[in-house]
């Protein structure tokens, strides 16, 4: 594959901050609502125990998509002769390579994200656990956009790779000044 000229790569980075702030605004439209709304008709767990189990059993909604991940290679291994060996053997064929980056992409992401949610389910306030769902159907809008945008480059994936992020970068920054406020208590 040819790098891309001067001229593609400003078009494409002009296409990834786009696709950014369309995230970004459709990420906080999400949460907001998540906010105010999911409190309004679901009782959110109280107890610590209780919260860090919301938030694994929240997790199993991130990690069925790793499942898809794995499956979505499995299946491409299976079908394609250049590839039924094994990554052990060379790099991905052309036409499994997107959903080996999607795997692991995935992975990565579900990592941070569950991460996040336990973050949150030990120091937000009750309601605010409504984030965690918030953040769960993020994911999944994310992962299907980013997968979907794949083929389309770098601008194409963005909107993808924003919706599954910003709501860990949140739920993480959110955390640490939690964590900052427990301190000065």
């Amino acid at each position: 594959m040819m790098p891309l000229t001067p001229e593609e790569l400003r078009i494409e980075q002009h296409r990834v901050r786009r696709q950014a702030v369309r995230a970004l605004f459709f990420c906080a439209t999400v949460l907001v609502l998540a906010r105010w709304y999911l409190p309004l008709v679901w009782t959110f767990p109280d107890g610590l125990a209780e919260r860090i189990a919301f938030a694994l059993q929240a997790a199993v909604f991130v990690l069925l998509w790793v499942v898809i991940g794995v499956r979505l290679v499995a299946s491409g291994r299976y079908r394609f002769a250049e590839d039924y060996r094994g990554s052990a053997y060379g790099p991905p064929s052309p036409a499994l390579a997107i959903k080996v980056a999607f795997l692991q992409n995935t992975l990565e992401q579900a990592v941070m994200a569950i991460g996040a949610y336990l973050a949150l389910a030990t120091l937000a306030p009750r309601d605010d656990l409504s984030l965690i769902v918030g953040g769960v159907i993020l994911f999944a809008i994310g992962r299907a956009t980013f997968l979907r945008g794949y083929p389309h480059g770098a601008g194409g994936r963005a909107f993808g790779v924003a919706v599954t992020a910003l709501p860990m970068v949140a739920a993480y920054g959110y955390a640490i000044v939690l964590m900052a406020l427990n301190l000065l208590n």
